[in-house]
């Protein structure tokens, strides 16, 4: 490659890289529940740090398409000159310009946001704020709408990714208000209020970010944004703003007279603590919280920034119990939700919960015991009482266990880390449970397992990550993970039930269409081929199922054809159950559709007599599929 395919790749590169890192720093703030901890602004925490946490995706596609620039500006010499142009304008047109700003205003904003503490929502710093988030969703959204996806070759599903985020965006937008763009455009490129940003001067290295980006291509574009978009003599109508904001802060929050004491709420997440426990300076801390601190490598105490001797967390039970008479003294909920026996519902109801409470808290205690075996008999325990009932995972999961379980699964001990999955496995079952082992940080931890623990906590791992998967946004970050090879790789050399297991998770995660990709490039059409000729005919139904899910997608059906699986497919529809032959023809239609290459190699391979079979005796679904396959041939045969 000569000298200006380099350069023009290397920019391209750097501007994405550098973007890659900051969306990876503020998904790593979602994944640990860092930036959320305080009540005014922690719904427009998460939803800005999920919105932008999907980004990745088109990121990853826009740096791959890398490779790509290196050929144009290397082989096709005699239009050299046009190429570098395009490709120079692809990485640093007004979209990209716009794309960089909001990621660097986002980024600060929500360190800013995540450490705020007023509890007056007509304080001046908070109104600020309020208006930084109107500006960088604002700016997110215009950014997308200008991506030039045929320039880069991106794929449909990331755009159907992106197009939703848009319109999330958008409608985020509409709730915060309309202001000029010219004003909000100015706005997003000033820094944050020196009060505002002095409050996030101590946040713990794990949920602070980084500060600016120090690719100066990154510092360079957002330096020119601004200085493009906002003449010398535009200026900022501040009561315009604060007005607007302060009609979102509303919304967002009432006023509360009521003071909560200062030792009652948690230095990390400043909420009123749930589950106080001990650190090894004499500092207290809400368990989830300091637990995903020391999860992410540190060694510190957050609050005096010593280093911790040992990292045991020990129940604060005097704090625990003044937090509740302080509760009930000013009728204000329980922090855990559950009191008298009763579970407040999100609907407003209230559900009956009966059980051994003091018991299942003592199990909960041992959990951290130094002893392996005191540890391993009341995981063995936690095991057996969440299989049980409902109740059972209700008071387990309000006891604080779901933290302390997924720490455990990183234990050498395997029969310990055997029950800590299946206490997970048991405990997701429970709805409300979901949000909390999501938050807990467990999906990098059960795909650790997946891929190295015991056969019997493999199996259960893949089975909790199916369960965790029922909850549509938990497929992307479960996609994200790096999951989905390690279920393919379960699903090829797995027990019986492993392989089940793993086949029902990869179809609950591919029905996402940012996954299917991600299924194909780990080998799944081959495991998938391997069970549809396997003598024992055990496994047919699974894989018909995952491929009727993959066949829509270009890249599986490009991989699905090439691994010969057509002729196995139209035997299929001679041989197979009533819903064998079902899916074998909704698959051939997906492959067939706008396809004639396909289409006629299927006649080729005489697939018209079992079609034309299934068509009068198949179920009304397989009538369907096969009456349309055949209506293609059809019309094949009249070319």
């Amino acid at each position: 490659m000569d000298g200006i395919g380099v350069v023009v790749a290397a920019a391209c590169g750097g501007a994405v890289a550098g973007m890659l890192e900051v969306v990876g720093e503020i998904t790593g703030l979602f994944a640990a529940g860092g930036g959320t901890g305080c009540g005014v602004f922690r719904k427009d925490c998460l939803d800005l740090m999920r919105r932008i946490a999907l980004l990745k995706h088109l990121l990853e596609e826009i740096r791959d398409f890398g490779p790509t620039l290196e050929v144009l500006t290397s082989s096709e010499s005699s239009s050299s000159s046009s190429t570098i142009t395009t490709s120079t304008n692809l990485c640093s047109g007004s979209w990209w310009s716009d794309l960089v700003v909001a990621l660097q205003a986002a980024k600060r904003l929500l360190s800013a946001a995540g450490t705020f503490t007023s509890n007056n929502p007509s304080d001046g710093a908070a109104k600020k704020i309020s208006f930084q988030f109107q500006c960088v969703t604002w700016k997110l959204e215009k950014a997308l709408g200008e991506v030039p996806y045929d320039g880069f070759d991106i794929s449909e599903e990331v755009q159907e990714q992106v197009a939703l985020v848009r319109a999330q965006l958008r409608r985020a937008a509409e709730r915060y208000g309309s202001v000029n763009s010219r004003k909000l455009s100015h706005a997003l490129s000033q820094p944050l209020d020196k009060e505002v940003t002095a409050k996030v001067e101590h946040v713990p290295e794990s949920i602070d970010s980084k500060g600016q980006s120090a690719d100066p291509m990154v510092n360079r574009l957002e330096r020119s944004s601004s200085l493009s978009e906002v003449s010398p003599s535009s200026n900022v109508d501040s009561q315009q703003q604060e007005n607007s904001a302060s009609k979102s802060m509303d919304e967002m929050k009432k006023p509360d007279a009521l003071v909560i004491p200062d030792d009652f709420l948690c230095p990390i997440s400043l909420e009123l603590m749930r589950d106080p426990v001990i650190v090894a300076t004499g500092q207290t801390y809400e368990r989830s919280y300091i637990q995903r601190w020391i999860d992410c490598g540190n060694v510190t105490c957050p609050k005096t920034q010593q280093k911790l001797q040992h990292l045991t967390l020990t129940p604060n039970y005097v704090l625990r119990s003044l937090i509740t008479q302080w509760c009930a003294m000013h009728n204000i909920e329980q922090p855990t939700g559950l009191a008298n026996g009763k579970l407040k519902k999100s609907d407003g109801s209230f559900r009956d919960v009966s059980g051994d409470v003091a018991a299942i808290e003592a199990l909960v205690r041992k959990l951290s015991s130094r002893s392996v075996e005191e540890r391993r008999a009341a995981v063995a325990e936690i095991r057996s009482l969440s299989k049980r009932s409902t109740d059972n995972r209700i008071l387990i999961a309000e006891a604080g266990a779901i933290p302390i379980l997924v720490n455990l699964l990183t234990i050498d001990d395997v029969i310990t880390q055997e029950h800590a999955v299946t206490s997970i496995l048991n405990l997701s079952i429970y709805e409300n449970n979901k949000g909390l082992i999501m938050l807990a940080g467990a999906i990098p931890s059960i795909v650790q397992v997946l891929r190295a623990g015991s056969m019997e906590a493999r199996e259960n791992a893949a089975a909790t990550l199916f369960s965790l998967s029922l909850l549509d946004e938990n497929k992307i970050i479960i996609g994200a993970s790096g999951a989905i090879p390690a279920l393919v790789e379960l699903l090829q050399n797995g027990s019986t039930r492993g392989k089940k297991d793993a086949a029902t998770a990869l179809f609950n995660l591919c029905i996402y269409l940012g996954n299917k990709g991600r299924a194909v490039r780990a080998g799944i059409i081959s495991a998938l081929l391997k069970m549809l000729t396997d003598s024992r005919n055990c496994m047919v139904d699974e894989a018909l199922t995952i491929l009727s899910v993959l066949a829509s997608n270009q890249e599986a059906k490009a991989a699905i054809v090439k691994a010969s699986t057509i002729p196995v497919l139209i035997d299929l529809t001679r041989t197979g159950l009533p819903r064998n032959k079902e899916n074998a023809a909704a698959i051939l239609l997906s492959l067939c559709k706008r396809d004639t290459e396909n289409l006629a190699c299927i006649s080729r391979l005489g697939a018209v007599i079992p079609l034309t079979e299934l068509a009068k005796s198949g179920t009304e679904r397989a009538k369907r599929k096969a009456t349309s396959l055949l209506e293609l041939l059809r019309k094949l045969q009249q070319l």
